[in-house]
């Protein structure tokens, strides 16, 4: 027993020195201490007392006790709005989302905490149509938003126009735009959707800029693709005397790896070794990614091996660059060296394991990998569930991927490209037509993956019309401005059609610039149809934009020995001779059991593979023997 509960009658007369054991509790870090005080609370009958109360509400709540918090609230003789608010928000953090939806609903009064508190629980469960609902219903019974309110709507908005509309609402609501705290989410909330414009248009207004607002600004340049302009803001940061953190170095280093600047990355690098950062986790994290997309893997497995502590964060980097390297069993290694060290996986963890089975490892890893999902709670994730279907698609279980996606709740715009890609390189290419539609029924917008699939399923079903009809509607009704990817397939189509001169029409008229691949599809069907002329046009503008290629020689030399020209015949070979240009390897790979195979030039690039093929050719002679028989 505690010496201090000796002294009872203290308790009764000083309600201070009771909260001063509450905080005793939260000190301690101990449930077991707090349940003890509750437990003389009771005896003393100080259970009652609101304050008292409150806040062995909240301590409960934070030591994941919600079945004790309740029991306290019922205790509570006058719940004030602290009381229903402290006990909503402890609902929500032990996940009881419909016990929180139910004691909302009969709160006999609700402040502008406990409306914030429903909006942060619907986002945080990721209901952010839900969330955006309430604000109105928050609005609409006279309750006025604060900028904690603003905050969070900030992070649930789902499209740009949601975000100026948010922006707008706290305009008319005479927020303070040049608060520090508002001016930093709008640039976050700006910078998610790449409107780096209005986040330096945020930053016009406010009066004062701390690190926060820098990071953000950098991290709004970074995600938008101008990651120059993301160095000046940091040139900028270092001008105001602002000392960097870890997250503006970890920003840093990705801006650095999407350039794939090496130099640049070493000196964020040395940086962080002068001011301690090296071995925080984010920032290590963010030095593999930068070693791994340089082709410094060596540099990323020693600073991984050099870190003292292991988390998720850092974890998931070094398994996402043995992924990136083709490394597909050492990151599966590790995966299951993270389980043994007691480092619960991430969402991104088991993304990242799943994207290097289907590449490299056989499907039954990738069996067990899914049997984790459901254990990890990962099943309603939506980047697990894309990347299981992306998985099974790639290995040829094109039903398996299918009926992943029907189970997913939410579906977003990825996922509906990862099964649409899916289908059509498994052949199903009236179903992915057929999701078109359907994708389109529920109006989500499609980008430039989503046209890519159903061209090229267009494509593969020799379906010109519906091919024709699609591309001309990409930019004019849906406001995706065809690429080169859209421009190939469409060629593609019309010249298995026979339809050449519709293909070179299209192509002359591209509005990103004429490529040799798709000059490539055009000459070959000018040489399966036999026009001469077309594939000589066809094959001068190869040659001037790609001269190292030898495509067009050996096309003109096919087509003129058709012809009869034997003349050009030869003196296109000799040509061709002279240029002394390479063939290109094509390669194919098998994977059995734990081990991968690769085919390249008649070479089995693996062990045993001289026996490999003394097997083969002892095969190939015993059934022409049979034959000769």
């Amino acid at each position: 027993m505690y010496p201090f509960f000796k002294q009872t009658q203290c308790l009764h007369s000083s309600l201070s020195h009771c909260s001063t054991l509450l905080h005793h509790s939260l000190s301690h870090k101990s449930s077991n201490f707090l349940k003890t005080v509750h437990a003389h609370f009771l005896k003393l009958g100080l259970n009652t007392y609101t304050y008292l109360g409150n806040r062995c509400i909240d301590l409960y709540t934070e030591f994941g006790h919600i079945n004790d918090a309740l029991k306290v609230f019922e205790d509570i003789s006058y719940k004030n709005s602290t009381s229903w608010n402290i006990c909503l928000k402890g609902l929500f953090k032990s996940g009881q989302f419909g016990k929180a939806c139910h004691m909302f609903d009969g709160m006999p009064l609700r402040d502008v905490v406990s409306w914030n508190t429903m909006i942060s629980g619907y986002a945080s469960c990721g209901f952010s149509s839900h969330a955006l609902e309430l604000f109105v219903e928050m609005q609409g019974v006279g309750v006025r938003p604060s900028v904690f309110t603003f905050s969070i709507l900030t992070s649930v908005v789902s499209s740009p126009c949601h975000a100026k509309q948010v922006h707008g609402r706290m305009i008319r609501s005479w927020m303070d735009l040049s608060n520090v705290v508002i001016g930093n989410s709008l640039i976050t909330m700006y910078g998610k959707f790449g409107l780096v414009d209005y986040s330096f248009g945020v930053i016009l207004t406010m009066k004062q800029l701390d690190v926060i607002s820098w990071n953000s600004l950098i991290w709004a340049c970074h995600r938008a693709g101008c990651q120059e302009l993301a160095l000046e803001q940091f040139c900028c940061m270092r001008a105001a005397e602002l000392l960097p953190d870890q997250f503006t170095c970890s920003t840093l280093m990705s801006v650095c790896s999407s350039l794939r600047d090496l130099e640049k990355g070493k000196q964020v690098f040395a940086f962080c070794f002068k001011v301690g950062f090296v071995y925080n986790s984010i920032v290590s994290g963010a030095a593999i990614d930068l070693f791994s997309k340089c082709n410094r893997l060596e540099d990323a497995v020693r600073h991984f091996k050099e870190q003292e502590q292991w988390d998720s964060a850092l974890c998931n980097s070094m398994i996402s660059c043995y992924a990136r390297h083709g490394l597909g069993e050492d990151a599966l290694q590790l995966f299951v060296l993270t389980l043994r060290k007691n480092i619960r996986p991430t969402e991104y963890t088991v993304s990242c394991l799943l994207s290097s089975v289907s590449i490299f490892l056989p499907v039954e890893l990738g069996n067990q990998v899914h049997a984790l999902v459901p254990k990890l709670g990962f099943e309603s994730d939506a980047v697990v569930a894309n990347s299981l279907v992306d998985m099974y698609a790639k290995f040829g279980f094109i039903d398996d991927a299918l009926n992943i996606f029907n189970e997913i709740k939410a579906k977003d715009l990825v996922s509906w490209n990862t099964i649409m890609m899916g289908l059509c390189y498994n052949g199903r290419v009236s179903v992915t037509l057929d999701l078109f539609k359907e994708l389109i029924r529920e109006g989500m917008p499609p980008d430039r993956i989503t046209f890519a699939a159903v061209l090229l399923a267009c494509n593969y079903g020799s379906m010109v019309d519906e091919g024709i009809k699609i591309f001309s509607l990409m930019e004019m009704e849906f406001g995706v401005k065809p690429e080169e990817e859209h421009y190939s397939y469409v060629v593609e189509i019309l010249c298995r059609a026979g339809k050449v001169k519709e293909a070179i029409d299209i192509v002359e008229k591209m509005s990103c610039g004429t490529t040799p691949d798709i000059w490539r599809s055009i000459i070959s069907a000018c040489a399966r149809y036999g026009d001469l002329q077309a594939t000589e046009i066809v094959a001068t503008k190869i040659m001037e934009s790609s001269p190292q290629t030898s495509l067009p020689y050996l096309v003109l030399a096919q087509v003129y020995q058709i012809s009869g020209r034997w003349e050009s015949t030869v003196r296109v070979r000799k040509a061709l001779g002279n240029r002394g240009s390479k063939e290109l390897i094509g390669y194919s790979w098998v994977g059995i059991k734990n081990h991968v195979y690769t085919f390249g030039s008649n070479q089995l690039q693996h062990y045993g593979g001289k026996d490999i093929y003394l097997l083969l050719n002892l095969l190939v002679w015993e059934i022409e023997t049979d034959f000769n028989v």
